[in-house]
């Protein structure tokens, strides 16, 4: 039995861990659930559900209907509401990543998982990292605290690689090669890209998720991120991590090795099997997913990613081989763009174009304010990160504002 806390209990990642664990009661338990507060009534639903002894709710005001929701919720259920500590504040998720439990699922979104991630790992818990948001903006910082094993990816492609990794040693392993689905416009021109809509951006061909995340994988951010995300997992170099474009998402991701060797690990695209094995790491979770129909004739696609289209993955090894605070500004900036890209204040290819703007700002010595000047690994803080993070969001709201002017 497996105690687990998970973080964004609401969101995508979370609901569909407790689908998990529902199905896994002799396997797993779940101690801790966190949210923002937009949907306390579910927080609540699922304490109920579940059992949890603590809850971690991030708006105060919030939080505070916590109980009134959750003596409906099991009088709902009929069960017998429990003692259930209530955790508030913008400090409540990292008190509840080092609550004490075996596991920490860390389904937050973006830049604010990184506290708690930091939280987790130093109170020694196994962290299932589905936040690769806090791995890549915390770098040097996150690798300082966490010992060998202890973060188990929790993204499709990234537990792809782990499992197929078994395979061989480090030293066999010529490339990763990470898939891609291609996203909504695959095959696009740039121009054609230049009236994208939100609406259009948010139709992923193949995974349902979380507004952020869908962007990024419309303008391929999040492939870019992944491959950050590899390179500090993995220690493989940011040469030998290659991307191709997989358009039916069955392989997750593949090994090359030295003999010729590729190893794919296959499946359907459900984040259920990913988020299974990385609650049970190294055990497998029996039937978390149907498997591959394989009784039916289909076909896979492999083909190259067009840089030229779709530039956000270049611009991101860039981030990733300087290092420190440069993938903070990446993604801060990035995040930032997604939202005023919803907000309809800037064009869908400006998301990409303001984040390389950003970037190569920072690297070239940033202008006078906080956060701006890159500060490399081995010298990185956490103050460095979040001023940086800061200064990217800004800055980029600064340049999209520039750019759309430009065009008007």
């Amino acid at each position: 039995m497996r105690h687990v806390v998970i973080l964004g209990s609401t969101g995508s990642i979370g609901t569909q861990a407790l689908d998990v664990i529902g199905r896994n009661p002799d396997a797993f338990a779940v101690v801790g659930l966190g949210a923002g507060g937009r949907d306390v009534a579910l927080v609540a639903d699922q304490a109920s559900a579940f059992g949890a002894e603590v809850v971690a709710i991030t708006d105060a005001a919030a939080a505070r209907t916590f109980d009134s929701h959750y003596a409906e919720a099991c009088a709902r259920r009929g069960v017998v509401a429990r003692a259930v500590s209530v955790l508030s504040g913008p400090r409540a998720q990292d008190e509840l990543a080092a609550w004490p439990c075996e596991v920490v699922l860390n389904g937050l979104a973006g830049a604010a998982g990184l506290t708690p991630t930091l939280a987790a790992l130093t109170a020694g818990r196994t962290l299932a990292l589905a936040n690769k948001e806090s791995l890549i903006i915390g770098g040097d910082l996150v690798r300082a605290v966490a010992a060998p094993g202890q973060i188990v990816p929790v993204d499709s492609e990234h537990s792809a690689l782990a499992q197929a990794l078994r395979a061989g040693t480090h030293g066999e392993v010529r490339r990763l090669l990470l898939t891609a689905s291609g996203g909504p416009f695959r095959g696009w021109s740039a121009d054609a890209l230049e009236t994208v809509t939100p609406e259009q951006a948010l139709q992923h061909p193949t995974w349902t998720m979380g507004p952020l995340v869908t962007i990024n994988s419309a303008t391929l951010m999040n492939k870019g991120l992944e491959v950050i995300e590899a390179h500090l997992l993995f220690g493989i170099d940011f040469d030998a991590i290659d991307v191709v474009v997989h358009p039916q998402s069955i392989v997750h991701s593949m090994v090359e090795f030295t003999d010729g060797s590729t190893i794919a690990q296959a499946s359907p695209p459900d984040m259920r099997l990913p988020i299974a094995l990385g609650l049970a790491w190294p055990d497998r979770i029996a039937d978390a997913i149907p498997g591959c129909d394989w009784s039916t004739a289909t076909r896979w696609d492999f083909l190259p990613l067009d840089d030229q289209v779709f530039p956000a993955v270049s611009i991101a090894r860039t981030a990733g081989r300087a290092g420190g605070t440069a993938t903070a500004v990446f993604n801060a900036a990035d995040e930032a763009c997604v939202a005023a890209f919803l907000d309809r204040t800037i064009a869908f290819p400006h998301i990409v174009r303001t984040v390389e703007a950003v970037l190569d700002l920072h690297l070239s010595g940033g202008d006078d304010r906080p956060g701006s000047a890159w500060v490399p690994g081995n010298a990185v803080t956490l103050d460095d990160v979040q001023a940086a993070d800061t200064w990217a969001r800004a800055r980029a709201l600064e340049v999209a504002t520039s750019l759309a002017e430009g065009v008007r």
